[in-house]
């Protein structure tokens, strides 16, 4: 694929992932994540219709559910108006985040950068998700 997207000089690409709305003629829902893709993750994304990264910390591409399960089918995709970003509508299943939270933004701050008690439950165990 010919992807006329703005890459950063190390061939990555930053991507937004949010939570589909049934119905929704726009993106409303939930940001769920915040990944980046280089260019083989993007086509097996849009090749498989499920979301696949790259780990800059493992050097490696990813699927998103590979260890969890936790699947993410893409809805919908997006680009913003300087073609160097990406935003993506999916249908999660289970968490997002390897936390066991619905989404990574779980943790909300006060204005002095203080993190404020989590209010929302998580929505699966990751000590039993992720030990091996």
């Amino acid at each position: 694929m010919d992807f006329d997207f703005k890459f950063t000089a190390d061939g990555l690409i930053p991507a937004i992932v949010q939570e589909a709305v049934p119905g929704a003629a726009q993106p409303t829902g939930r940001i769920l994540m915040f990944a980046w893709l280089n260019r083989e993750s993007l086509e097996k994304t849009l090749e498989t219709g499920f979301m696949h990264y790259w780990s800059r910390s493992r050097g490696k591409l990813w699927f998103k559910g590979e260890s969890s399960g936790h699947t993410q089918r893409v809805v919908r995709w997006y680009q913003d108006c300087d073609r160097d970003v990406l935003l993506f509508e999916v249908e999660q299943a289970g968490g997002a985040c390897h936390t066991g939270h619905r989404s990574c933004f779980f943790q909300e701050l006060d204005r002095g950068a203080k993190a404020l008690p989590v209010r929302e439950e998580k929505v699966f165990d990751d000590g039993a998700v992720y030990s091996a």
